[in-house]
C-alpha cells in the first residue's frame, strides 16, 4: 500500500534482468519504497544489476525470486513465493520477453514455442495471478511493457509482433475486467529500444533508449493513464499507419 506521501511500498520486477526493466526502477525507487523484488532466471546477475539500487537506498529491503518465464504453469506459484516473501505488492512490472532476431521461422518453427510462451501464454497467466491476488488487496497496479510491434504487425517481425499484439489486447481488456476492484493495468508501447537484445539490429525510426522510456513509464505509474507509448509521437504515427489499406501497407519497406 502507498505511504502517507503516495510512494508506493512494495514493487516487483518480473524479468529482473531487463534493461527497461532495471532503469524503471531507478525511476520509480525513491525515499518510502520498504520492499523490492526481482523476479529473474539469472539470479547472480539481478543482484548485480541492483547493486545501485542497494547503494543508494540502503534501507530498502531487497528480494530475488527464480523463475521461467516460459513456464506458463509455475507462474502462479512464482507469484504466491513472492507474496510470501513480502506480502502485498502494490506495482508490478513485467519486462519479459523474447525476441528471437535472426532465427529462421521456416528452417525451425519449433522456436516459436518458446518465444510464444514467454511473450503471450507465460505473461498472460502471469497477470491473471497478479490480478487475483491485487482484488483480494483492494489495490495494486500491474504495468506490462508492450511494443508498437503489436500494434499492426509486420512481416519483418510477424512471430513478435502477434504475440505482442495478443498480450497487449489482453492487457487493456484485464484492465476493463479490472474497474471499480482498486487495480489497474499500465500498458507501455516502446519502439526500437537500444539495449543488448536489439544490438546489431538496425534501428527504426524514432529510437529510444531505456532511460527515457523509464522516465515515461515513472510518470505514467503515478498517473491514471493505461496507455503510454515511448516515444509519444509514434502513437500518432500509428494512428496512421492502422488506418491504411492492407494494399498500401503492403507496399512499404517495413
Amino acid at each position: 500500500m502507498k505511504n502517507g506521501v503516495g510512494v508506493a511500498q512494495n514493487i516487483v520486477l518480473f524479468g529482473g534482468t531487463s534493461e527497461i526493466g532495471q532503469a524503471i526502477l531507478d525511476k520509480v525507487v525513491k525515499p518510502g519504497v520498504s520492499r523490492l523484488v526481482l523476479v529473474s532466471r539469472d539470479i547472480d546477475t539481478s543482484t548485480s544489476m541492483t547493486q545501485k539500487i542497494a547503494e543508494a537506498h540502503p534501507d530498502i529491503d531487497i528480494h530475488h525470486v527464480r523463475f521461467d518465464a516460459g513456464d506458463a504453469a509455475s507462474l502462479s506459484h512464482v507469484v504466491s513465493e513472492v507474496v510470501s516473501e513480502i506480502g502485498d505488492i502494490d506495482v508490478a512490472i513485467i519486462a519479459q520477453g523474447l525476441l528471437n532476431e535472426g532465427v529462421d521461422n521456416y528452417a525451425n518453427p519449433e522456436a516459436l514455442i518458446e518465444m510464444a510462451n514467454v511473450n503471450f501464454t507465460g505473461t498472460m497467466v502471469l497477470m491473471y495471478a497478479l490480478a487475483a491476488r491485487m482484488k483480494s488487496q483492494g489495490y495494486g497496479k500491474i504495468v506490462l511493457l508492450s511494443s508498437v510491434a503489436g500494434a499492426r504487425v509486420r512481416k519483418a517481425n510477424a512471430a513478435y509482433g502477434a504475440t505482442k499484439a495478443g498480450i497487449d489486447g489482453f492487457a487493456l481488456a484485464l484492465d476493463h475486467d479490472l474497474q471499480g476492484t482498486g487495480v489497474s493495468v499500465l500498458v507501455v508501447r516502446p519502439g526500437f529500444v537500444t539495449t543488448k537484445m536489439t544490438q546489431g539490429m538496425k534501428k527504426a525510426p524514432f529510437s529510444t533508449d531505456p532511460q527515457s522510456v523509464a522516465d515515461l513509464t515513472a510518470k505514467a505509474i503515478a498517473s491514471n493513464k493505461t496507455v503510454v507509448w515511448a516515444p509519444g509521437i509514434l502513437q500518432w504515427m500509428f494512428l496512421v499507419l492502422k488506418a491504411l489499406p492492407q494494399s498500401v501497407w503492403r507496399r512499404l519497406p517495413l
